[in-house]
């Protein structure tokens, strides 16, 4: 119990600390532009524009702290059926397609035929995307994404989500997962992450019924393996 409201505690100022950067950033925005009522119009549409930029983060971020709610506290409200795993990377590659061109980034998706997997359809695209999305923000250009599903039983799927950029510090790896961990505080932010990605990432794999880990991939790149259940008891 102590354990528990040790890590509600510290939850609650990591949602508090991420929360008052955009909001800062808006406000000191809004109040340049009322304070200078004379403030020439392109000062003021660059203001206007990083106050929407900041707004959008903070959007994001919101809709990332209610996704781990509901998985945590509302599993009910999620609701099964047959999709295709394959078409859901198709999905996710597509409306990625021009951040992975700015990015030079090639993907190699491997995902051939169907997979077929009775779970919840925006938990499974949100477990692709975030993995995209992380590759793309912190490992680097010119990189190769590799997706596949490297091995099936009767009751799951195999996948590895590996990448070809900078990896990270071993000691980093057990704690990729935790709500608002970040290897580079200061580059995580830039790159507008919420912190939240990989946290979903997990959650989205556990409400599968499945578990998930990192590696480091000798040389260079990291790579991500983990489990779904074919169908979520």
């Amino acid at each position: 119990q102590e354990q528990e409201n040790r890590l509600k505690r510290q939850l609650t100022q990591n949602i508090s600390h991420e929360l008052k950067t955009p909001v800062s950033s808006i406000m000191g925005y809004m109040e340049s532009i009322l304070n200078n009522p004379g403030l020439d119009e392109d000062r003021k549409s660059f203001f206007i524009e990083r106050s929407f930029q900041q707004a959008q983060r903070l959007t994001a971020l919101l809709q990332d702290i209610s996704m781990l709610n509901k998985i945590d506290e509302s599993k009910d409200i999620f609701e099964t059926s047959t999709t295709d795993i394959a078409e859901i990377v198709k999905d996710v590659l597509q409306d990625v397609h021009l951040q992975l061109e700015e990015r030079e980034i090639t993907v190699e998706n491997k995902l051939s035929g169907r997979l077929p997997i009775q779970g919840n359809r925006s938990l499974l695209y949100s477990i692709f995307r975030n993995l995209t999305d992380n590759a793309m923000a912190y490992a680097g250009t010119g990189i190769t994404i590799r997706i596949e599903c490297y091995r099936e039983d009767s009751e799951n799927y195999y996948f590895s989500f590996s990448d070809t950029g900078v990896g990270v510090n071993e000691e980093h790896l057990p704690r990729l997962f935790e709500r608002f961990y970040r290897v580079d505080k200061g580059r995580s932010r830039k790159a507008g992450g919420t912190g939240l990605g990989l946290a979903i990432v997990k959650n989205a794999v556990i409400f599968h019924g499945g578990s998930i880990s990192a590696k480091n991939i000798p040389l260079s790149g990291l790579n991500f393996i983990f489990s779904l259940k074919k169908t979520r008891i």
